[in-house]
């Protein structure tokens, strides 16, 4: 069954909302819970779920995603006709840019018709869950559908964030509504509304002929804007509700779309039973893993110094030398030595978070003898940037500095010397000075 379907995996979002972490990435590609990827998560589904043809559709600051898709999924048998293929916008049919998500999936018609499936999977390549694709496919099948839509059941209040589905006692789709302002409910669950993952399956020929009247008219060419509402009323489309892989007593599918959804799933993972499980066999979770040593910690010097790590997430290849991390996840080969890293927010306009999320390409040590909000690396370091609550007070050496952070809204050079001087007042305390 599974062999008969593609899958088009959508990966050319500008994820505005997730800057400065898409600052020179692709949202699919940015680090997520330690050495992921956002996008591995969905080709960890497909893998689990049998999927071995899939294209991926990246336009985006596209680098990144292309070489991670390279090193880390070269894992599927080309003799067997399997491939994780990218597709870059090609200009096959127009001379654009993909314009929207029904675009993306048109101006790759050719290489659809060329694998010749029987179903087409539409996934989008930035939300976080576990999901069998196979069986909402079986579905699909049983009810005759020429479209499935899954879907998930959301606070009433949320649900303008979401396009939002009406379905009969059979789970036939009646009605769709992209964002709006006023969501209807689920019927006899008057807080709840029934909210579209962005997952859908299509037959083929349905899928094209929909794309191709799409194309001839003056639209958004977007999925949840034109086709499905233009299908619901002529073809029988079906609702699949959501079978959570996960196994935990709530269903979890996350769309970490801003920095607050990112931080807040990031640090869910560091609790002692997370909402969202990393540590299931029998539901693996895959990425690119750089041949990097296993994590070290070091110095065990009681009530000096010890490298140590509480509540945390350590990724391969980091070195806690003297350090001491809390509530925090280190992305791979990050070296702290004595250095203070424990409630500090992730990112530039959010004063009111409070733990960290660091992330390096390659090797980098934060001083010593200082708390990481004092060592602000930019971004061609590949580190996200960390601050602290302006006037934050930071103990060094025993010694109480009154940290300034009301700099971070400046530019980068003003923001480079005024670290430098930052960082000499705290020199200065490490050695006694005042």
């Amino acid at each position: 069954m599974v062999d008969d379907a593609l899958v088009i995996l959508l990966a050319g979002g500008a994820g505005e909302r997730l800057y400065p972490l898409t600052r020179d990435r692709a949202k699919p590609a940015v680090f997520f819970g330690g050495p992921y990827r956002i996008i591995d998560f969905t080709l960890s589904n497909c893998i689990n779920s049998g999927l071995r043809r899939i294209f991926i559709a990246t336009q985006y600051k596209s680098l990144s995603l292309n070489r991670h898709i390279r090193m880390g999924w070269s894992i599927v048998s080309e003799e067997l006709g399997e491939f994780v293929e990218i597709l870059p916008p090609q200009k096959r049919v127009s001379e654009h840019w993909y314009q929207g998500t029904a675009d993306a999936v048109y101006q790759n018609a050719y290489s659809i018709v060329q694998e010749n499936p029987h179903q087409v999977i539409v996934l989008s390549g930035d939300h976080v869950y576990k999901m069998d694709y196979a069986k909402m496919l079986r579905f699909h099948k049983e009810r005759g559908a020429s479209m499935t839509l899954a879907a998930i059941e959301v606070p009433l209040q949320d649900a303008t964030r979401f396009g939002v589905l009406s379905v009969d006692q059979n789970d036939r789709v009646v009605g769709f509504v992209e964002k709006s302002p006023n969501p209807p409910s689920i019927p006899g669950s008057p807080g709840l509304a029934l909210g579209s993952m962005g997952i859908y399956i299509f037959d083929t020929d349905v899928l094209l002929k929909a794309l191709e009247a799409d194309a001839t008219r003056s639209t958004s060419h977007d999925f949840g804007k034109d086709i499905i509402p233009a299908l619901i009323a002529e073809l029988p489309t079906y609702a699949y509700h959501f079978y959570d892989e996960n196994k935990k007593s709530s269903k979890y599918w996350r769309d970490i779309g801003t920095l607050d959804a990112f931080y807040d799933a990031n640090m869910d993972l560091c609790g002692v039973d997370p909402e969202f499980n990393l540590y299931d066999p029998e539901w693996p979770m895959r990425t690119y893993q750089p041949q990097a040593p296993p994590a070290k910690f070091v110095f065990a010097e009681k009530g000096r110094r010890a490298g140590e790590a509480l509540d945390s997430i350590i990724s391969p290849g980091c070195i806690i030398s003297g350090s001491r991390v809390v509530g925090s996840v280190l992305w791979v080969l990050l070296f702290l030595s004595p250095a203070i890293v424990t409630a500090i927010p992730i990112s530039e306009y959010h004063d009111d978070l409070k733990r960290t999320i660091t992330s390096l390409e390659s090797l980098k040590h934060v001083p010593e003898d200082t708390s990481l909000a004092d060592a602000q690396f930019d971004y061609h370091d590949k580190l996200i940037r960390t601050m602290l609550p302006e006037h934050q007070e930071v103990e060094v050496d025993g010694e109480v500095c009154n940290v300034d952070n009301s700099w971070l809204h400046s530019d980068l050079d003003e923001l480079k010397r005024q670290l430098s001087d930052m960082q000499k007042k705290v020199d200065k305390l490490s050695n006694g000075e005042k």
